[in-house]
């Protein structure tokens, strides 16, 4: 007996696969450490936004989507949250573009760099979108067979796999990314610009979460 429609679930699939090419926050934040730090630790932001995904399935699944959209005030408290957040990953990113352009203990060669903790840097990044949820908890029912029996069952296990198609190109960007370091390694001017430009895309997309409004 089959969980879930094979054909419905091609079709999310499809759809997280579109979803997931397009650069947004976590691609912003995983290419762009590849390129400073390297693969391991992309990856690991990889790993976050992957953990981060599955909260929102869970979320999705249990029914709180449709309680962020039904209150604004929630939805509100929860996309400032995460605009915030995503604010403070672009100034961080302004930062360290000042720190790469100067020669010295602070610079692209120096041990100045501020600590961070991609793990959960993806994590948060992941959980930190509000309509994310809300859209997913409109989306996944729409992939669901009601004739095939448990619609929990069949949204949990369709989240997953749109989890984890997200997991794989995300880990496709990072590899394609990590293939240009060398090209940024040793030139502080190129490696300034491009954490620079990741810092004014993190604070743009800060700026495009704080506009979100709920469904009606």
């Amino acid at each position: 007996m089959m969980v879930v429609d094979v054909t419905l679930l091609v079709s999310f699939l499809l759809f997280s696969a579109l979803l997931s090419a397009v650069p947004g926050p976590s691609i912003v934040l995983s290419t762009g450490r590849a390129v400073t730090t390297g693969r391991a630790p992309a990856m690991r932001i990889v790993l976050g936004n992957f953990l981060g995904g599955l909260v929102l399935v869970t979320c999705a699944v249990a029914g709180l989507g449709a309680v962020l959209a039904a209150s604004a005030t929630l939805f509100t408290v929860v996309k400032w949250l995460g605009a915030c957040y995503l604010l403070l990953l672009g100034v961080r990113a302004l930062l360290a573009a000042r720190r790469s352009a100067r020669p010295g203990p602070d610079g692209p060669s120096g041990t100045g760099a501020r600590r961070t903790h991609p793990l959960r840097e993806g994590l948060l990044v992941g959980v930190s979108n509000p309509k994310s949820l809300v859209t997913l908890a409109a989306v996944l029912p729409q992939f669901v067979d009601p004739a095939l029996g448990s619609v929990q069952v069949q949204l949990a296990v369709i989240g997953l796999a749109g989890a984890l198609t997200q997991l794989l190109i995300e880990s496709i960007w990072v590899w394609a990314a990590t293939g240009l370091r060398s090209w940024f390694q040793g030139r502080p001017r190129r490696l300034a610009a491009l954490q620079a430009g990741g810092g004014l895309a993190m604070i743009g997309l800060a700026g495009r979460v704080a506009l979100q409004r709920p469904a009606t």
